[in-house]
């Protein structure tokens, strides 16, 4: 699984919205850094405007580009609630195991990295699910985890989906591939 690595301070992406320089410059950068991570994948997948403005139409569209999972992905970094859409794709990982013992294993860590009371990613769910899977991992299944990874998904649609596509980082890099097309 490829990582996103964006060194920017949380502060560059909260600029005016008046200078249009720094925006543009901001999501060439992105877009640039997106293009170099993905450079060795063998499908030549580009970046496009109208691609990343399917983004905008669902969280869904957004997660299945890779491009798109990945500026998602740093942007909640960035904001500091990156651990739904890790928990979110650590369960989509999860659903394809086979092995019982590998299942076993990794519901476990899984358990204890983001489900467990004050757990160093602990994702917001409400007790009954929570309890739900701390009895589920005993014996884990391969759905054990999915009504949590429900409540996520709906708590990203919600709140993050939609500040992601008011951030200054979504806007900059729709800026930026604007500028390439009409300089096509």
């Amino acid at each position: 699984m490829h990582r996103l690595m964006v060194q920017y301070p949380p502060t560059q992406f909260n600029m005016a919205g008046n200078d249009g320089e720094k925006s543009q410059n901001l999501g060439k950068n992105l877009m640039c850094r997106l293009k170099c991570m993905f450079s060795d994948s063998s499908a030549p997948e580009r970046l496009s405007l109208e691609d990343t403005q399917q983004w905008a139409h669902s969280l869904d569209r957004l997660l299945r580009s890779k491009y798109g999972l990945a500026t998602f992905r740093t942007f909640l970094k960035l904001e500091y609630s990156d651990e739904n859409i890790e928990f979110w794709l650590t369960c989509e990982d999860y659903k394809k195991l086979t092995s019982a013992h590998k299942m076993t294993a990794r519901a476990k860590k899984i358990f204890e990295q983001f489900v467990k009371a004050e757990s160093s990613k602990e994702i917001n769910i409400d007790y009954h699910t929570r309890e739900e899977i701390k009895r589920s991992v005993r014996k884990p299944t391969v759905q054990c985890f999915d009504e949590a990874q429900k409540i996520v998904y709906g708590l990203m649609e919600r709140d993050s989906f939609p500040r992601f596509l008011r951030s200054e980082m979504y806007k900059s890099l729709l800026e930026s591939l604007a500028a390439d097309a009409e300089q096509g």
